[in-house]
């Protein structure tokens, strides 16, 4: 294998290409990225951690077809610091890699990539969907923060994915607060599948990453993986076995008390107030509604804190406990101007939506208060 390309290039597609790269695994051939060159000029890079794959086609200048494993973070290491010029490389029959640029030279040992595992495989008759990347970036981005990060919950560290026939949600839950996104879309058939919600974060970052996001891109569905299809770069995501919670059981049939606030103005309260949350170690903050103000309060051993924020009310006054940080992902993940807040009791979940429309639906358990 021999080949040539520009810095810059190759070490963009690395930073991709390294998200399906795991220290965590006792092969060590998935600590390592696939280098294959063609004789039409073109080096696809390749990891996998069996959860995510990734693929990463770029244009180089080849002078000899062949393949190659290189240590991930050794190789990332190495380009990444080089100068912003011609890289050239060749492999050799013992596996060893050569990377000259400029006036550096490294020789670093290489893999069999016989051993690599065969992954992403488009077949024709794997169904296929178009959507633009914007839609889908924004959609995860509203939903994956609120599954568990526990990974001996299962089925709720991921992200459930379904499509009716007018309609696509996304959903997310980890026993304290849910998140569920709707948008108007027409497939072919319905769907749905589980995916992580970790793994699935990852393309949205890719998505970040390469820009140009008003693109379209491709979803592939298999049996057990889908794929996502960004241009040049192929991204394959396993799929998680078991049935997902019934979320639409959980969402409250109606309320006794109904908010519309500011949410920016809410948001900048409670990020005050969980300064002294944090230093409580429990991040707990009250909020008392009465008549047209929402006080927002917290107190531990280092102070206390007083917000009040105007609202619109109708229904019952109610004094109320949240963990701060829980309030304030959902706040963050939306940019409208207002939002409701639909209340029953000081122990019964809060639901948050758009003052029109229907496009986001969050779920927050309350905390028990003295």
């Amino acid at each position: 294998m021999r080949f040539s390309c520009e810095q810059q290039k190759l070490s963009s597609a690395l930073n991709i290409v390294s998200k399906a790269v795991t220290s965590r695994t006792t092969m060590p051939i998935l600590k390592g990225i696939l280098l294959e060159v063609t004789a039409d000029g073109k080096l696809t890079l390749s990891a996998s951690d069996m959860d995510i794959s990734i693929k990463n086609t770029i244009d180089v200048d080849v002078q000899e077809a062949g393949s190659i494993v290189v240590m991930a973070k050794l190789f990332g290491d190495i380009i990444r610091k080089l100068p912003s010029t011609d890289i050239y490389m060749e492999s050799d029959s013992e596996l060893n890699i050569t990377i000259r640029c400029r006036n550096s030279e490294f020789k670093i040992a290489g893999m069999s990539p016989e051993e690599f595992p065969n992954i992403i495989q488009i077949d024709d008759n794997t169904r296929k969907i178009t959507f633009h990347r914007s839609f889908l970036k924004t959609m995860i981005d509203r939903t994956a923060f609120a599954a568990s990060s526990d990974e001996a919950r299962g089925i709720i560290t991921g992200m459930l994915i379904e499509a009716s026939p007018d309609t696509l949600n996304m959903v997310a839950i980890d026993g304290y607060r849910m998140s569920i996104n709707h948008a108007a879309f027409v497939p072919d058939e319905p769907f749905h599948f589980v995916v992580s919600a970790k793994v699935i974060t990852e393309i949205s970052r890719i998505i970040s990453e390469i820009g140009d996001d008003e693109s379209t891109g491709e979803l592939f569905m298999g049996d057990r993986k889908v794929i996502f299809r960004f241009g040049d770069i192929d991204a394959e995501l396993k799929l998680m076995e078991g049935e997902f919670i019934r979320y639409k059981d959980i969402l409250p049939r109606d309320s006794s008390v109904e908010l519309r606030i500011n949410r920016k103005m809410l948001m900048e309260s409670i990020e005050r107030a969980s300064l002294l949350s944090r230093a409580g170690k429990n991040n707990l903050i009250r909020m008392s509604i009465q008549d047209t103000v929402v006080t927002i309060t917290s107190t531990s051993e280092e102070g206390n804190v007083k917000e009040e924020i105007p609202v619109v009310k109708e229904g019952n006054d109610l004094e109320i406990g949240f963990n701060s940080q829980y309030v304030l992902d959902i706040l963050k993940a939306v940019d409208d101007e207002e939002v409701l807040m639909l209340l029953n009791t000081p122990i019964t979940p809060c639901l948050v939506r758009p003052t029109e429309g229907s496009s986001y639906e969050y779920l927050v358990l309350p905390v028990r208060i003295n």
